[in-house]
């Protein structure tokens, strides 16, 4: 967390979703849950596709792609890997309110992955959403409550800001 006067004012990570998109070719859903796994160590789930769409060849509950969320710790780790895959740099376009985005073209950028054959060259998206405390408050089902928006939402500057800070990015 990053130290400041207040600390409800700090930011944290609160999760990193790694998400392999296959588009029509069902048969490679299967190399992407096993090269999730071999990433995270965690089991991947599978993305269905949400409507019909002929000119992409796709079909209403078809398999396009897997993806795992992590939290904590494996969070953070991911997060440093994938960085780091990216030299450490990160456009400005990449970030959003309360949230960084980017892709790897190829899982053999990630350092400690060696390329595997089975599963062939895959990139992957990274979703990284950062929150602050209190952010419970809201998501909570028992005695939810509103946060204020100046509270709830993280300014690209300042995240910016966390991510030179905690992650050693440079942004462009």
């Amino acid at each position: 967390m990053q130290e400041s006067a207040n600390k409800m004012r700090d930011i944290f990570l609160d999760k990193v979703v790694v998400n392999i998109g296959i588009g029509q070719n069902e048969s490679q859903v299967e190399n992407a849950k096993a090269l999730i796994k071999k990433l995270t160590g965690k089991e991947a789930g599978i993305a269905l596709s949400k409507r019909r769409d002929p000119e992409l060849k796709l079909r209403k509950g078809q398999a396009i792609g897997a993806l795992a969320t992590l939290r904590k710790k494996e969070a953070s780790e991911m997060l440093k890997k994938a960085l780091e895959a990216n030299n450490s740099t990160i456009s400005t376009r990449a970030i959003a309110n309360n949230s960084l985005n980017f892709g790897i073209k190829e899982y053999i950028y990630i350092s400690g992955v060696k390329y595997d054959p089975k599963i062939g060259i895959l990139g992957m998206n990274i979703n990284a959403s950062f929150a602050r405390p209190g952010r419970r408050v809201e998501l909570r089902r028992r005695r939810s409550s509103r946060m204020g928006k100046k509270h709830r939402e993280i300014t690209k500057e300042e995240l910016a800001a966390y991510l030179q800070s905690h992650y050693n990015v440079k942004i462009q």
